[in-house]
């Protein structure tokens, strides 16, 4: 599977459009990493439990949204975007997207 920001993919040529193949994770904080943070709030620096956090959150909406390309029968999805946007106090989705294809 071919994933990519890009809407064309070099010495491919698209047979066919199939629609939108998205995956998407909503993802709550934990009491501990919050302790960890809030300690790390005070003196500055990354936070570097929240950021593993978000990394995998995003490596399984990609997943996702590979799998769900996968269904439709596509062998790539171009014109990939992330976005992420918080669904209650301390939990966040995030979403991945794009237009699954199908190449001669």
């Amino acid at each position: 599977m071919i994933i990519s920001t890009t809407d064309t993919i070099p010495n491919k040529e698209i047979d066919a459009i199939l629609g939108i193949a998205r995956g998407s994770t909503v993802r709550a904080r934990n009491i501990g990493r919050d302790v960890f943070a809030g300690l790390k709030n005070i003196v500055g620096g990354e936070i570097e439990e929240y950021t593993k956090l978000q990394a995998h959150s995003r490596e399984q909406a990609m997943q996702r949204m590979t799998q769900d390309a996968k269904k439709i029968g596509a062998n790539a999805v171009i014109n990939v975007r992330l976005t992420t946007s918080m669904v209650m106090q301390g939990a966040s989705e995030i979403l991945a997207y794009g237009t699954a294809v199908k190449f001669k």
